[in-house]
């Protein structure tokens, strides 16, 4: 945990019902899948992705409203197309490509 949480909140059956809706939602968490991430860095920029997707882009039925709404960090629910920019504006932009190296023939 980090930060200074109220322990009297704190609870397994949050991260589990957590855990339960990240597999649900994603097929790479599910067991026994073969949509399973072959690389750890691929599965970490998945983990990140759901996370935006989850807390900016997704209406939760109950508060008809994104947690970030609910947090007040966001004033509209974003749309992946708003994700999409922030990646892209986030990878860093193609240096000039070298010369190419010539094959030698055996």
């Amino acid at each position: 945990m980090t930060g200074s949480p109220d322990e009297a909140h704190v609870s397994t059956s949050y991260v589990e019902r957590q855990n339960l809706t990240m597999r649900m939602q994603m097929k790479r968490f599910t067991r026994l899948s073969n949509a399973f991430s072959k690389k750890f860095e691929n599965h970490a920029h998945m983990v990140a992705l759901y996370t935006v997707w989850y807390n900016f882009v997704k209406m939760h039925k109950k508060h008809r409203m994104s947690p970030a709404m609910a947090a007040g960090v966001s004033d509209r629910f974003w749309s992946m197309e708003d994700v999409a920019a922030l990646v892209e504006a986030a990878a860093p932009t193609p240096g000039k490509r070298g010369p190419y190296k010539k094959r030698e023939v055996a």
